[in-house]
């Protein structure tokens, strides 16, 4: 305990709105706290965020990894709470979400919605959405996407000393209670290859390493990288038989020789990618964002950058970089690489004459032909999936994480969610399933005859021989469980609202330092106010014959501090992407608030 501790000396008290915080609630309960059940009173005299956050998105995971530094430094003070609100099915099952808490290594209390009642009562519109509640039990701030984690410490640090000043500030010991660790082999392993000695090399991500195991699947040859790596996935074995790993958290790409065991950096500064940095050049001076898979493809290794929604390529011969494929928005769209759209691309698979991709965030099974132009073969968008076999129009997948390349010309897919391998074959246009009665899979490979899968959840490699029929499996639909934003046909004023962290203002240096983008699915859904702006406000007209739809809204702005007297500020970018499902009604609301950072007056 801590209660001895000298105060801060009291800042300023700064004037901002509060709102009485709601109560905490989730069907599920409570993990990383001992089988307490916790509520907003034992939370009192600390400084809270609710970090919003669903397991399958990238820009949930790259905000837990923001909210380390300051989880550890405030450690006394602050309580983070994962409010975890699922957007798959999947994702709405207890243990699930129990493994992503382990997997990703979340040190703090997580309280399971899967009915997302706190979401609601918190009027929370995206993933990940942060919440700051003071000591006294108030809403004083919201922030949604990443990008906020300096404006987040220094509202901490005001509060600290605020509440400190007033008496209201509460010190102790955190309420994480860590869960008893389990002995496997394997940790919630990502991806695997096949090594020309007939060894597998698996990704080991929550370790942090990379495992070779013998051609049983099971027994250990040696552990890789100690340090190297941070929860790497993507592997793929290039002609000279150099392995290229796609070092997710390091944001990076790394080469390990199975001979001599030597790992080099290829690609990636450490730094994560942010929009207004260089899309290409020299590959150790280019930023990357969360690299989920490799593979190798006329004669480059192609990424699938899940952190920004594109495809890339490594050049061996050039040691460069660049985008190949997509715009950073976040949708499916087809058609010139250029100006297709992805969702978190996560798997890759090549043969002679097309890429496939696992597209992870549409359920969508995708592929890049020869001349570069983007298809969809399974899949429809960003909040339709479920289990459905048949003809591929109709077909569903459940965010399918990886994609194998079969001797036929058919695809086998990892459909995670769904715990099953589903196979597409382009000659006939159908889609089965080949096996279920996995967990989360989410990788496989080939090898003769058989198919040996990633059960990421059940931390372990399983051999498969590759039925001559189809299993037979019960169809579902679903659509995404967060209720549609009712909307008025005609005029509909967007807010988004942005306002800049204590110390900072926007920075209009060289132009202006915001940007908005707004689109919607079907496009028919927009008469006017589609298309790309600086103002963070926009006039959009709904057509009144689309009762239904998505708005896609992207949102950007860029701070410095504010500091006249120093000639390089130091800045920071916020950035969200949102697609709000909406529903056209005459009774309908005319203005759509979406909070960047602050609070909507």
């Amino acid at each position: 305990m801590n209660d001895a501790a000298p105060a801060p000396t009291p800042a300023p008290a700064t004037r901002r709105a509060r709102v009485r915080a709601p109560e905490l609630i989730g069907k599920g309960g409570w993990i990383n706290t001992g089988g307490k059940e916790l509520n907003l009173a034992d939370l009192r005299g600390r400084v809270v965020i609710l970090d919003f956050w669903t397991f399958c998105c990238i820009n949930c995971l790259h905000v837990l990894d923001e909210l380390r530094e300051l989880e550890e430094k405030h450690r006394d003070t602050l309580v983070i709470v994962g409010v975890h609100s699922p957007k798959f099915v999947h994702e709405a099952e207890h243990q699930a979400v129990v493994d992503a808490v382990e997997r990703y290594e979340v040190h703090h209390p997580v309280l399971d919605d899967p009915e997302l009642a706190t979401w609601k009562q918190y009027a929370v519109r995206a993933w990940p959405t942060l919440v700051v509640i003071d000591p006294e039990g108030y809403v004083v701030a919201q922030h949604a996407g990443e990008g906020h984690a300096n404006a987040i410490r220094t509202l901490v640090e005001e509060l600290e000393a605020e509440h400190a000043a007033k008496g209201t500030l509460r010190r102790g010991d955190g309420l994480y209670v860590p869960p008893e660790p389990v002995a496997t082999d394997l940790r919630f392993p990502g991806k695997a290859v096949l090594l020309p000695s007939g060894n597998f090399l698996v990704s080991d991500t929550t370790r942090h390493q990379l495992v070779e195991l013998a051609p049983d699947g099971e027994t250990v040859v040696r552990r890789i990288g100690d340090g190297d790596f941070r929860e790497p996935q993507g592997l793929t074995v290039l002609p000279d038989g150099t392995v290229v790993v796609a070092d997710t958290v390091n944001h990076a790409l790394r080469a390990y020789d199975p001979e001599s065991g030597a790992i080099e950096l290829l690609a990636g500064t450490g730094k994560q990618w942010w929009q207004g940095s260089p899309t290409s050049g020299p590959a150790l001076e280019v930023d990357l964002s969360s690299p989920w898979d490799v593979a190798w493809w006329q004669g480059k290794v192609w990424i699938a950058m899940a952190g920004v929604h594109q495809l890339w390529t490594y050049d061996p011969a050039t040691r460069t970089v660049e985008v190949a494929a997509g715009t950073t928005n976040e949708g499916l769209v087809d058609g010139p690489a250029a100006e297709a759209w992805f969702a978190q691309p996560s798997g890759l698979a090549a043969t002679e004459d097309r890429l496939w991709i696992a597209d992870s965030e549409t359920s969508a099974l995708r592929w890049v032909d020869t001349d570069g132009a983007v298809h969809t073969a399974v899949g429809t968008g960003l909040f339709d999936f479920g289990h459905r076999d048949g003809d591929a129009a109709q077909a569903l997948l459940q965010h399918p994480l990886g994609v194998t390349a079969l001797p036929d010309g058919s695809v086998a897919v990892s459909d995670t969610y769904n715990h099953a391998l589903r196979r597409f074959d382009p000659a006939t246009g159908e889609v089965t399933t080949l096996a279920a009665d996995l967990r989360e899979p989410s990788d496989a490979v080939l090898v003769g005859d058989e198919i040996v899968v990633v059960e990421s959840a059940r931390h372990r490699l399983t051999r498969l021989r590759l039925p001559e029929e189809a299993v037979q499996v019960e169809a579902v639909a679903h659509r995404t469980q967060r209720e549609a934003t009712e909307v008025a046909p005609g005029r509909l004023r967007l807010d988004v609202v942005f306002q800049a962290p204590t110390g900072q203002k926007l920075d209009e240096r060289y132009g202006p330092s915001t940007r908005l983008l707004v689109s919607s699915t079907p496009p028919e859904l927009l008469l006017g106010g589609e298309g790309t702006g600086t103002d963070l406000f926009r006039e959009l007209d709904l057509n009144p014959e689309i009762t239904e739809g998505v708005l896609h809204v992207s949102a950007m702005a860029a701070s410095c501090d504010d500091d006249p007297a120093n000639e390089y500020p130091a800045c920071h970018v916020h950035q969200q992407d949102w697609g709000v499902p909406v529903k056209v009604t005459a009774e309908g609301a005319q203005r759509l608030p979406l909070i960047l950072a602050g609070m909507d007056a």
